[in-house]
């Protein structure tokens, strides 16, 4: 047992250790946050890989618990312990790009070293091995990182019991409960401040928390620290890498992620909600480059071949419409279904999508990107979220029709342009219970789309979204396919509250097809056209509503195979 400081001392010292707790406590939930955000983007499965993130770290605090229990020095090993976490924490993310980006490389790498070819540098499957492998380094480092945070209570349980020279009533009950404020202020934290910043300058932040109170924790129980000088040296170098990692980690990260796509990485911004990188190639002389936009590493659209997708998604739905005044858009922040929707000149378009920093990057291009990528965005949205007709609300969509509703809203067409259901989140904007109020607000004789997926990749998921919106009362439902070069296959549902068919009222339709680059009326009709055995199975789809996830859990099966390939209702398509 160590000496016993007088009391006023005593007191002090106490209460320095119980918030040096509560600190340590809001660091270590901030770090779970960072690496599971990060392991998300990477991974592309954002609800499963927090979960799987924090659970782990939840298990390897577990033994960190555990195996503090065989270090005797307990003031010693706390001390470098916290530089351990520090350097970890704020180098994680760092480390992880660099090793997934140049597995990544590898095979290229080896093949241009050794002159051979990439197929002889590694064999197909070993190099998927390879990635495979890769891809599984977030978890393994959220378990080295939850292992050492693991060890932080009992080793300040044991500080302060030989500080106070016996065992203390309350000590765990104390700790604990310092432990669980300091992390409900590490989450408050994470909301308010650290979403908002670059994820390396997050890490940076919370790293230096941990610097901060190693060092108080050195100055103020040198004595019964071994090692002294070798932690102040210790604790100043890893404050030079803390402020490097805030400076420069979003350049160095970026640089590391660029190693993840085919081509040029051209610009790059972590949004509060996503991760948003454009790339570019070359095709020709004389041609304009061609450039793909990406959320969270999911291709998102080509200026390739993204006039196809949108003009399927817009144009039949304003064909089968009696009218093109007032539009609702859900969705497509990017401009370009709204590029589409200006061809039929209505007087008020309302577009609503979450992610007002990604709307503001495709609505004032010159302000975030080059001169020449600013234009190149430019002539593919024809500067659509600039037009006098166009509101734009940053707003959470499933929340903000209730205030439509309630205003008593009316909307000719609705142009639901959403990611994926690939997110628990997104599950609820493919809901029955969205889809019905979606109907309220459409006009009798309007007509209504949802991008649906891929009827050949997900056909669950595209079938379930057509019975999704028929449960929800629409009686003319129809759905219908085109190849989008760049993604395959896909589909899209058109729905009218009148059980007219869409298609035929499509067909006998008075209005003008305006200018467009693809699509023609013979090709929208022969695009709900499938083969004869596709809907065989269609019984055994279920219907998607808020509580099931069903819709989440059949793009899960269909596209958590490489190659999305895993038919859940048989594979006739």
């Amino acid at each position: 047992m160590q000496p016993q400081a007088k009391a006023p001392t005593l007191i002090v010292n106490d209460i320095i250790l119980i918030s040096i707790m509560g600190v340590l406590a809001g660091c270590g939930l901030i770090y779970e946050y960072l690496l599971s955000h990060y392991a998300g983007r990477v991974l592309g499965s954002m609800e499963s890989a927090i979960y799987s993130i924090i659970g782990i770290m939840i298990v390897s605090m577990g033994c960190g618990a555990f195996y503090a229990r065989r270090f005797n020095r307990c003031y010693t090993v706390f001390a470098w312990l916290e530089v351990s976490v520090a350097l970890l924490g704020s180098c994680t993310i760092l480390i992880l790009s660099a090793l997934i980006g140049y597995t990544h490389l590898l095979p290229q790498l080896i093949s241009d070293h050794y002159h051979i070819a990439v197929n002889l540098a590694f064999s197909e499957g070993g190099a998927s091995l390879l990635l495979k492998a890769s891809m599984l380094l977030p978890y393994v480092f959220g378990f080295f990182l939850g292992f050492l945070l693991g060890m932080e209570i009992p080793l300040m349980a044991r500080i302060r019991e030989e500080y106070y020279g016996q065992n203390i009533k309350h000590n765990a009950g104390t700790i604990y409960g310092a432990d669980y404020i300091g992390a409900g202020v590490g989450a408050a934290l994470w909301v308010l401040l650290m979403l908002k910043l670059e994820i390396n300058q997050a890490a940076a932040l919370t790293a230096s928390l941990n610097v901060t109170v190693g060092l108080v924790f050195l100055y103020r129980f040198r004595q019964f620290i071994e090692g002294v000088r070798k932690l102040v040296f210790a604790h100043g170098l890893l404050m030079i890498i803390v402020v490097l990692v805030y400076i420069y980690g979003g350049q160095w990260q970026a640089r590391l992620e660029n190693m993840l796509y085919l081509d040029e990485v051209v610009y790059q911004q972590h949004t509060e909600h996503q991760n948003l990188v454009f790339t570019r190639h070359s095709v020709a002389a004389f041609q304009p480059d061609i450039v793909d936009f990406y959320i969270n590493g999911n291709l998102q659209f080509s200026s390739m071949d993204e006039h196809v997708y949108h003009e399927m998604l817009v144009h039949p739905a304003f064909m089968v419409s009696a009218r093109s005044n007032s539009i609702l858009v859900i969705g497509g922040g990017d401009g370009l279904a709204l590029r589409e929707i200006l061809k039929w000149e209505p007087r008020q378009v309302t577009l609503v999508d979450f992610d007002e920093q990604l709307v503001d990057l495709f609505r004032y291009p010159e302000s975030n990107m080059s001169k020449s990528l600013s234009q190149r965005i430019q002539n593919i949205t024809q500067s659509s979220l600039s037009h006098d007709s166009v509101t734009a609300i940053s707003e959470d969509a499933f929340l903000y029709i209730d205030r439509l509703l309630s205003q008593g809203e009316r909307f000719d067409v609705v142009v639901v342009d959403l990611p994926d259901p690939n997110h628990p989140d997104l599950n609820k904007l493919y809901s029955v219970l969205f889809y019905s109020k979606l109907k309220k607000l459409l006009a009798g004789d309007g007509a209504m789309v949802v991008q649906s997926n891929s009827p050949y990749h997900a056909k669950s998921v595209f079938l379930s979204i057509g019975k999704t919106i028929k449960a929800a009362g629409f009686s003319g439902v129809e759905q219908y396919q085109q190849n989008v070069p760049t993604f395959g296959q896909w589909g899209w549902t058109i729905a009218t509250p009148l059980s007219h068919s869409p298609r035929r009222q499509m067909k006998q339709s008075e209005h003008q097809l305006p200018v467009v680059k693809w699509v023609t009326l013979p090709l929208m009709d022969s695009a709900f056209e499938f083969s004869a055995n596709y809907y065989r199975n269609v019984d055994k789809v279920e219907v998607n509503t808020m509580n099931s996830l069903k819709l989440y859990h059949y793009h899960q099966q269909s596209w958590g195979s490489e190659g999305g390939y895993s038919f859940q209702v048989g594979d006739e398509s």
